[in-house]
């Protein structure tokens, strides 16, 4: 595949959630983040005069933010995986057919619902990522 060469904006963005065994698209995105950090492990013996580190484990984790559809799948979905078994998310920044897919297993660790006189009901969500976050590129 071809690496991509341009930016993107954000406003195409989206996300699929795993809904019986299928990712499928979810509505009403505002906005979603990802993660990634590495671990460090401290190998500093003495005498060195400087701390010095190696590379650690690495993990991903993030948060996204809906507009709450009632019959949105994806929605029910997210809210039921409170506690459940991992499943599959994929995230596309830019959109489902330019720039690049991030994928990869979650649990859902929090779902908040808010609700304004003066705003829209909006759900929010954090996961934590299991095992590896893979990049692709969108032909």
């Amino acid at each position: 595949m071809a690496a991509n060469t341009t930016t993107y904006t954000g406003e195409s963005g989206a996300i699929k959630f795993d809904v019986t065994g299928s990712p499928a698209l979810a509505g009403s995105v505002r906005n979603f983040t990802i993660d990634q950090a590495t671990q460090t492990i401290e190998s500093t013996v003495m005498g060195s005069g400087w701390r010095s580190y190696n590379a650690g484990l690495k993990d991903w984790s993030g948060s996204a933010d809906f507009y709450l559809n009632d019959a949105d799948n994806t929605h029910d979905a997210l809210i039921a995986a409170i506690g459940a078994s991992p499943a599959t998310i994929e995230f596309y920044p830019s959109g489902t057919t330019t720039g690049i897919k991030l994928s990869g297993e979650v649990i859902v660790t929090s779902v908040s619902i808010t609700s304004s006189f003066d705003g829209m009901v909006e759900m929010s969500c954090e996961f934590q990522g299991t095992d590896s976050l893979t990049k692709a590129d969108i032909a």
